[in-house]
């Protein structure tokens, strides 16, 4: 298994680690010379049919332009482009295998949540994600591809995990009932820094917030059912479940490691494909963004 990651910022040399600590050969298209790995400074200088699996790690204005380009040059191949699918919604027949890289759904406290409301009508879910950019963008905020608007910046799309797994959860296919998209702050940028965002999902009524303000980060899931309500936090990665009668229970993974998520969804991506982001659940996300950003123009 050979496999080719375009762009290797952050996200990108986390996808080297992980490939290779699973034992995969991974070159990279980059324009850094990185000790070790096979660079190529531009994507069509590589023999693309010569790799099994592609990661597209690029800016998420570029997912495009690359799933393009690699779609038309290879058949029969497995190409992961990572969260979101677009900046923008656009039509797209893929001639490949598109698997996109919503790793959450990978959260092993994200699983467990799935499977206990399996057999339970879901009244609501409630989900939040917030911090404050200049926290989150350590090194100059103002230069990261979140701070603008023109490269797909914006917690809209910057934190549209929190679209993606809410329709994990109940079954898929957001309904769009009102969704606000802002810029409210004094941050130095031009994308949006708030999202406000209210569907419905197979009779599930979902509220969802996003923000690049909050000096208290935090990412939470709220679920009501009618027998239990339960409390997801992916900081401290507790799950809280009190039933009707009071009683309280907890599950932790305190010691969770980043790369048990990224490894996990790689194996499912290159096996059974049970969890995985699949290329038409991307687009109808795509699609609920597309709504709210005419909404809010």
């Amino acid at each position: 298994m050979r496999a080719l990651i375009i762009s290797m910022g952050s996200i990108g040399r986390r996808h080297y680690e992980v490939l290779n600590q699973m034992g995969f050969k991974a070159d990279a298209v980059s324009s850094q010379n990185l000790e070790n790995i096979k660079i190529y400074k531009d994507l069509n200088q590589a023999d693309l049919n010569s790799y099994d699996y592609f990661i597209i790690a690029s800016a998420t204005h570029l997912h495009y332009e690359h799933l393009s380009y690699i779609d038309s040059k290879v058949s029969g191949k497995i190409i992961l482009c990572e969260k979101p699918l677009f900046d923008k919604f656009k039509p797209f027949n893929p001639n490949n295998q598109i698997l996109i890289g919503y790793n959450l759904r990978f959260h092993p406290l994200i699983l467990k949540l799935k499977n206990m409301l399996k057999n339970e009508k879901i009244l609501s879910i409630e989900a939040r994600c917030g911090q404050y950019l200049p926290s989150w963008r350590k090194r100059d905020y103002t230069k990261s591809y979140s701070a603008y608007k023109e490269r797909g910046g914006g917690v809209l799309l910057d934190l549209s995990h929190e679209i993606d797994y809410t329709g994990f959860l109940c079954g898929f296919n957001l309904e769009l009932i009102k969704g606000v998209q802002a810029k409210i702050s004094n941050l130095n940028i031009t994308s949006d820094d708030i999202s406000m965002i209210l569907a419905r999902c197979n009779g599930t009524l979902i509220n969802i917030s996003l923000n690049y303000l909050s000096k208290m980060p935090n990412r939470q899931i709220f679920v009501e059912t009618n027998d239990n309500s339960y409390q997801l936090d992916l900081i401290s990665n507790q799950l809280k479940i009190t039933n009707k009668d009071g009683l309280t229970t907890l599950i932790n993974e305190p010691n969770l490691d980043r790369n048990v998520v990224f490894m996990a969804m790689h194996t499912d991506a290159l096996g059974l494909q049970k969890y995985i982001c699949k290329f038409n659940e991307a687009l109808n996300t795509m699609r609920l963004i597309d709504q709210i950003q005419k909404d809010n123009r």
